[in-house]
């Protein structure tokens, strides 16, 4: 899929331009789709100046859970890597006690993306050539805990409507790809107190991407999570609920 038009919802986070810097780099015409696009007008000469590619900008709202097909139809090229690079994190107590907060949460990291994402996957789908579905979700959804369970339940409902477009479109030429990113260093994460060991910067997981497309990969960890994850789920439940981490 070298060279094929990539769009990118949720574009304006640290980790979807490092996304847009990588397939840039190899040639892929970029559609950013973010709340307010003129806050990424300067990088379309920078992207066009060093990379040499097509990128337009054009607005887009998680949380409008309406509009997707007129949204798709009004892109200036059929893309054929769509990927949801969309996220909000807010602080775990607000949110649980908070129903509008709380609804936020998973409008913006689950119900909004995976709307859009099931129209994407019917237009892509139907092609006679490859393309790719690309979910951004976390490992928070694998297994809840106390300090963010809001925002991991929003991850977990994400990841499991990408698990069934993968089995939906399994025999078509498209490709679902969900990718589960430990800390990462970004604006999101500015202030928490992050392992050093474990915690990767956006590129790293731009690469991941990358590389997770030219092999096919149907579920993605960043770093060493997936062995980390693979433990932690297999902590019996009465042991993990008195775990403090």
């Amino acid at each position: 899929m070298r060279g094929a038009p990539v769009l990118i919802l949720g574009a304006r986070s640290d980790m979807a331009l490092a996304i847009a810097h990588g397939f840039a780099k190899r040639g892929h015409p970029l559609m950013l789709a973010l709340r307010s696009p003129n806050r990424l007008q300067p990088l379309v000469a920078d992207f066009k100046i060093r990379y040499g590619v097509e990128v337009t900008l054009h607005a887009y709202n998680a949380t409008k859970l309406t509009g997707q097909a007129a949204f798709l139809e009004a892109l200036p090229h059929e893309p054929r890597i769509v990927i949801s690079a969309v996220g909000l994190m807010t602080d775990q107590d607000q949110a649980a006690g908070d129903a509008q907060l709380a609804k936020q949460v998973v409008e913006t990291n689950f119900l909004g993306p995976a709307l859009m994402l099931e129209m994407a996957a019917a237009k892509l789908a139907a092609l006679s050539e490859p393309a790719a579905i690309v979910g951004i979700g976390s490992v928070a959804g694998d297994r809840g805990r106390a300090k963010n369970y809001v925002y991991g339940a929003a991850k977990a409902g994400f990841a499991a409507w990408l698990s069934g477009l993968r089995q939906k479109y399994a025999n078509s030429e498209l490709h679902v790809m969900t990718v589960k990113p430990g800390f990462v260093r970004t604006q999101m994460t500015a202030g928490m107190d992050l392992p050093g060991p474990v915690t990767v910067d956006p590129e790293a997981v731009a690469q991941d991407i990358l590389r997770g497309l030219d092999k096919k990969h149907e579920v993605v960890y960043t770093s060493v999570w997936r062995w980390i994850m693979t433990i932690i789920c297999a902590i019996p439940e009465p042991i993990f609920k008195k775990l403090k981490f």
